[in-house]
């Protein structure tokens, strides 16, 4: 499966644990990530991720095309309701486009561990029929 890993600043070091003490489930799949998010997973796990440009850079945005063309099946989005976002727009479309193409989007630790944790049992095997896969 393709997985998105995605953080405000202020959520940066909640994505980076979750991805550590997720690691073995996510090693087994495809990961992509915005710049900053990326590298700072990358560096403090060992995965193998490809990183798009930073959010505000057109990061979402990137990640926003595969979800459109069928080719994201799960977002992982550590949101910070707290601070306002520069590229607000931005966020709301990539939401929108998990919502149109019914891609599982997780916007809290909580959430992604629910999601995670159907990965690993296999509920979320109807994405590969969706995707074509």
């Amino acid at each position: 499966m393709n997985i998105a890993l995605i953080a405000h600043d202020k959520k940066k070091n909640d994505i980076v644990r979750f991805a550590t003490a997720y690691k073995n489930t996510l090693a087994m799949h495809q990961l992509y990530a915005t710049g900053t998010t990326g590298l700072r997973i990358q560096e403090e796990t060992g995965l193998d991720i490809h990183r798009f440009q930073s959010g505000p850079m057109g990061g979402d945005q990137q990640i926003g095309a595969m979800i459109a063309q069928n080719k994201m099946d799960v977002v992982l989005f550590f949101r910070d309701p707290l601070t306002a976002q520069p590229h607000e727009p931005d966020i709301n479309a990539l939401i929108r486009l998990c919502d149109v193409y019914a891609v599982p989007l997780a916007t809290n630790m909580g959430t992604a561990e629910v999601i995670v944790m159907g990965l690993e049992r296999g509920d979320l095997s109807w994405r590969e029929i969706v995707s074509g896969e």
